[in-house]
């Protein structure tokens, strides 16, 4: 079978899965850092704590938009008949059962106000999570959204869901290098501040 029948990445549906994939981490990024040097989404809800539970909410439509976009595209392009068989199946659930692990773990690791942003709004942890899935490896919950990603495409013999896939973990590789030196960088402000009371 001809490979841009199984992938047309011109496709529409394809596009629009790609765009929301991208958007995401991107949106969540920019509007956190804006809060952090602005504190307007705070003054806007009256509190950081109203202005992240807010983020959070729209944070999770967006998810759900970006997985129903990617539904979406996967079934409007054909199965791949090499992954369409009992094995690949059981790989994909296998994978889907492992990333719910991750993400839920680590949700609830971290709360709601860990999860979404919370030190951007100056909801500031204690102390670093280093429990399970963070012992296991580095931002679980983006690694096991990927590995739910995958899960599907397999499970939907997928090969546009498999190139989706590539993108959500590349824009969460992406993600991961903006957030991970920002945060630190605020973790490292308050200690100079608790540093000099």
């Amino acid at each position: 079978m001809d490979m841009s029948v199984l992938a047309d990445l011109t496709e529409p549906r394809f596009c629009v899965a790609v765009i929301a994939i991208i958007f995401n981490p991107f949106f969540w990024n920019v509007v956190a850092r804006w809060e952090h040097r602005t504190r307007g989404l705070t003054r806007l809800f009256g509190g950081p704590y109203t202005a992240c539970y807010s983020l959070a909410v729209l944070i999770l439509l967006l998810n759900v938009y970006r997985s129903h976009s990617i539904t979406v595209a996967m079934k409007a392009h054909p199965r791949w008949e090499p992954l369409d068989n009992a094995h690949v199946y059981y790989a994909g659930a296998a994978l889907m059962a492992l990333g719910s692990v991750f993400v839920i773990s680590s949700f609830m690791a971290l709360g709601i106000t860990g999860t979404f942003l919370g030190d951007y709004f100056g909801i500031l942890m204690d102390h670093k999570v280093t429990g399970f899935p963070f012992n296991v490896m580095e931002n679980p919950m983006y690694w096991g959204s990927t590995a739910n990603y995958l899960g599907l495409a397999l499970m939907s013999a997928s090969p546009v869901g498999v190139i989706l896939t590539a993108v959500v973990g590349l824009s969460y590789k992406v993600a991961i290098a903006y957030e991970g030196a920002f945060t630190e960088e605020i973790y490292r402000q308050r200690s100079q501040r608790c540093k000099h009371k």
